[in-house]
């Protein structure tokens, strides 16, 4: 059988997937190149891109089983993946320890002001008195989906003494009994936290589920933190607000077109920017790419 591995993941993984089949390296093909060469392989291997889309799966005559090394399947075309037969598998386990402590990273960035003093003393400037910042002991952080993410999250902050609260679809009160998290409505998330951070999928249900209404509910010094899917958050909304300084801050590791370099949020200081980075460690690489290899054989 043939796997063919369309994006960068570990070599762990690459090297476990040659024991027992016939491997073959494209990073990041355009569509068209995907779908000429997809049509001899049993196996596809893909991160957030390349787009699986209907026209590869249709040219995928001997696919079984599509891989996505990381959490999010929006990149699968998976309705076509399931009128074909063709299993669709992820790693959803690899990154969480990586997506949670980014969250904190980019929470006391904003918090202790980091970024300005850091860019400010490179310009020889010694501007200490404008720098103060604020604790995230005894402050409420409020997550927003409750699941592998979410729970490690908590667990965090609990060693910062901040009392978590979660809104989810789905109640699991044992994950939540774990680390003293008590379940809340979204609406009581929203009003109740100073930090608020998004872990949900990006599905019809979620898009946009933070708007112009959302903000309205929240403190005005809330920090608000995207480490999951960029459209889940309105961000004409979220310009709006920070703008008038409707809450204290965004901390955005995503966004609704990637590269963002357009976008007049990165125009506004009370925010923290970084490129996509939530499972971009080398530790969460390396499982990432070893869990899918073994998801593969499962499937194969």
């Amino acid at each position: 059988m043939k796997i063919l591995v369309a994006a960068r993941i570990s070599e762990e993984g690459i090297k476990k997937l040659k024991e027992k089949y016939e491997v073959e390296i494209m990073y990041n093909p355009e569509e068209s190149e995907l779908v000429e060469k997809i049509k001899d392989f049993d196996g596809l291997v893909v991160r957030s891109k390349p787009k699986v889309t209907r026209k590869v799966i249709e040219a995928g005559k001997k696919l079984k089983v599509i891989g996505r090394a990381g959490v999010g399947l929006d990149n699968i075309d998976l309705e076509t993946a399931k009128e074909r037969g063709i299993k669709v598998v992820n790693s959803p386990n690899a990154s969480s320890e990586s997506v949670a402590e980014l969250v904190f990273a980019l929470v006391l960035a904003l918090a202790r002001k980091v970024i300005k003093a850091d860019r400010s003393l490179r310009d020889n400037k010694w501007i200490k008195k404008d720098l103060r910042g604020i604790e995230l002991a005894g402050k409420t952080i409020g997550i927003i989906g409750y699941g592998r993410i979410g729970a490690h999250v908590a667990k965090i902050g609990n060693g910062f003494d901040m009392k978590s609260i979660a809104y989810d679809v789905i109640i699991n009160e044992e994950l939540a009994k774990k680390y003293g998290v008590v379940y809340k409505t979204l609406d009581e998330v929203l009003r109740e936290s100073d930090i608020i951070t998004l872990h949900v999928p990006l599905l019809p249900q979620t898009k946009h589920m933070i708007g112009e209404e959302q903000f309205k509910m929240m403190k005005k010094t809330a920090i608000l933190v995207n480490a999951s899917r960029g459209g889940t958050i309105d961000e004409k909304a979220l310009y709006n607000a920070l703008k008038n300084n409707e809450i204290y801050g965004a901390c955005l590791d995503v966004f609704e077109n990637e590269p963002p370099f357009d976008n007049p949020l990165l125009e506004l200081e009370n925010t923290v920017f970084t490129q996509h980075l939530g499972a971009n460690t080398n530790e969460a690489q390396t499982k990432a790419g070893i869990i899918i290899a073994e998801e593969i054989m499962r499937i194969l």
